[in-house]
């Protein structure tokens, strides 16, 4: 039989937090110096679309991304390839995985854990083991995993004495600082205790954006992007003098402004 792969196997990444598929990169270049990485997907439908150019042999997977989830994603790609999700899932959910055979990495990724993926990937393309068949394990995972929360409309938020109740839509942006997550909207500042975390698995995707790992901005309110003298990206936020720093793991988000 013919191996599925050369001496240097390929791999695309799907991930819609940047910085999670920039480390996921990081550490799998160390770990596994031949993998080459063909790409990185931002969203279901690009990792589709990279996954039918790049053909890879190994796809990492985020469970849940704008446009197609990681399992909606599987379901359409060859089976010569070999899928790992990545997930922020908990045990429950997890063991579903466990259960079938397919391989998974929870966030944030471990070392140790990636460490032990690679060397079952490297076993099978070695041995040129068959994917597994994808029907079952996939309808097993999606009937196992949680299903998606609907939007945040309103949030519940303390200014001074009174808690308020704002509508998402007037949100400016979200700014994480000690216990508490302040919610800055054009009438001024108020304060909720919801991590920054669970904040943006509730929040729509395609409506806020995180830019820093202490700040979800609401891209409706972004006015344009500039670079600093030192060449970090900030944000405008329309009708006002306030820009927002843009870590550089989530800079090429705006690089088309």
């Amino acid at each position: 039989m013919t191996p599925l792969t050369t001496t240097r196997p390929r791999a695309v990444i799907a991930d819609d937090e940047p910085h999670v598929a920039e480390h996921l990169r990081e550490r799998l270049g160390l770990l596994w110096p031949q993998l080459q990485i063909e790409g990185i997907a931002a969203n279901g439908p690009e990792a589709l679309k990279l996954i039918g150019e790049r053909a890879p042999d190994i796809v990492f997977l985020d469970i849940r991304m704008p446009g197609l989830g990681g399992i909606e994603v599987a379901a359409r790609i060859a089976t010569r390839t070999r899928v790992v999700f990545v997930t922020a899932f908990d045990q429950y959910a997890v063991d579903a995985f466990e259960r079938e055979a397919v391989d998974y990495l929870l966030k944030p990724v471990g070392e140790e854990r990636l460490a032990r993926t690679v060397n079952r990937l490297k076993a099978q393309l070695q041995g040129d083991a068959a994917a597994p068949a994808a029907a079952k394990w996939l309808k097993a995972l999606a009937d196992a995993l949680p299903q998606p929360q609907p939007h945040l409309r309103w949030i519940r938020a303390a200014k001074g004495e009174l808690t308020h109740q704002i509508s998402v839509d007037e949100v400016l942006y979200f700014q994480a600082s000690d216990k508490y997550v302040s919610v800055f909207t054009r009438e001024g500042e108020a304060l909720i205790r919801t991590p920054l975390s669970e904040l943006q698995a509730r929040l729509d995707p395609a409506a806020f954006a995180q830019i820093h790992r202490s700040t979800i901005v609401n891209l409706g309110a972004v006015a344009g992007a500039r670079r600093d003298i030192m060449g970090q990206t900030r944000l405008r936020l329309k009708d006002s003098a306030v820009e927002l720093p843009v870590s550089r793991g989530y800079a090429k988000l705006f690089k088309s402004m």
